[in-house]
């Protein structure tokens, strides 16, 4: 078993996130667990300062909106005619677009006169963000592992359809 977080290893992490007043806006109910080295499973801010870290110690971190979710983009806000939804189109209801620019997950955030308004910008976009992390695991990433880019088996996640896929980014992206 690794003790230090180095590049092809799987990390652990038992991790909460606020924003700068300390309101939680993830719990960390679930450990966090990515392939560390570059495999864009967190934040790059968060794996550089946890390079090197050992199982047992635990650091604080904050990010910039354009080191985490990005700035709020008043671009990705469409307002839509209720026709192009579902009868059952309620706010909070999540759908997926295909651009030029790849895909974009678009939120209802507002239903009201025959209109839809949806915003593709992530919740957490144009918030600073605080990382309390501590670090749970360290082993050897397994081949399968190292080729598909991502944790496998019972400590991570096998669904390559997850559109929020990569933690840091499950958020924690």
């Amino acid at each position: 078993m690794h003790e230090e977080i180095v590049k092809n290893c799987v990390v652990t992490l038992e991790y909460t996130v606020t924003d700068p007043d300390g309101v939680v806006v993830d719990d960390g109910r679930h450990p966090l667990v990515y392939l560390h080295g570059g495999y864009d499973g967190i934040f790059p801010k968060l794996e550089e300062a946890l390079h090197g870290r050992k199982v047992g110690e635990s650091i604080r971190l904050k990010l910039q909106p354009e080191e985490a979710f990005g700035d709020y983009d008043e671009d990705l806000i469409a307002v839509e005619n209720a026709e192009m939804f579902p009868e059952d189109a309620e706010i909070g209801m999540v759908f997926e677009r295909v651009s030029d620019a790849g895909e974009v997950l678009y939120r209802v955030t507002e239903i009201a006169d025959g209109k839809v308004v949806v915003d593709g910008n992530h919740p957490l976009a144009g918030m600073a963000l605080i990382f309390n992390m501590t670090v749970t695991g360290v082993r050897a990433a397994t081949e399968e592992e190292l080729a598909h880019g991502h944790v496998h088996g019972n400590d991570g996640d096998d669904d390559d359809d997850d559109p929020h896929h990569g933690p840091g980014k499950h958020l924690v992206h």
